[in-house]
């Protein structure tokens, strides 16, 4: 599907592109699956998420997430802004709505990438939505992965894979699983959900 210039009038909804959201337990591997597929095909447009989380090192604002204040944040949900937010290891995320709605109106596949509360909250209010779920092959694969990052603290990564369990426990929720044994099979099967060719 060729990507439609912003400038053209909203495609009819019957051939409108369904958002898609890829979550998971963290650590599974989403933001690598997603920076390869994105490599491959630029047109498919990533929601930029705002959250009160400090940067890591080599985030940049506006192109990983908005990093926004409490205040901000709250000043967001209040105003009703956000498709969908969440707190999660002590920070909030959350998807702006406006960017989402546009794209999908210009016929443009739209991919979100959040964590479970927040797919839970999408599904809720856009129920068109397709749930994919990134998987790890085994749980010491995931726990390995978590710990390896060399980002965080042990309590946050304690408060991590406590969190991961209840995140696994939910995979029937979601409409597909996916499960993360290689970056490029898992990317190309996910384009091929997103019926991007």
């Amino acid at each position: 599907m060729a990507a439609t210039s912003r400038g053209t009038s909203p495609v009819p909804p019957d051939v409108r592109p369904r958002l898609t959201v890829l979550s998971g337990p963290s650590g599974v591997g989403k933001s690598t699956v997603v920076s390869h597929m994105r490599k491959v095909h630029p047109e498919v447009w990533l929601s930029v998420s705002a959250t009160t989380r400090k940067p890591r090192p080599g985030e940049k604002h506006g192109v990983h997430y908005f990093f926004v204040t409490d205040e901000e944040m709250d000043k967001l949900i209040a105003n009703g802004e956000l498709l969908e937010w969440a707190e999660f290891a002590g920070n909030r995320y959350g998807t702006p709505r406006n960017a989402v709605v546009e794209r999908l109106e210009a016929g443009e596949p739209v991919l979100l990438e959040i964590e479970l509360e927040g797919a839970r909250q999408v599904k809720e209010s856009m129920s068109d939505s397709q749930l994919v779920f990134l998987a790890p092959p085994n749980w010491d694969e995931l726990v390995r992965r978590l710990t390896g990052r060399g980002t965080e603290s042990a309590e946050v990564i304690e408060r991590r894979l406590a969190a991961a369990k209840i995140e696994l426990a939910a995979e029937s929720e979601f409409d597909t699983t996916l499960v993360n044994t290689s970056v490029e099979d898992v990317a190309r099967e996910l384009l091929a959900l997103m019926e991007v060719v």
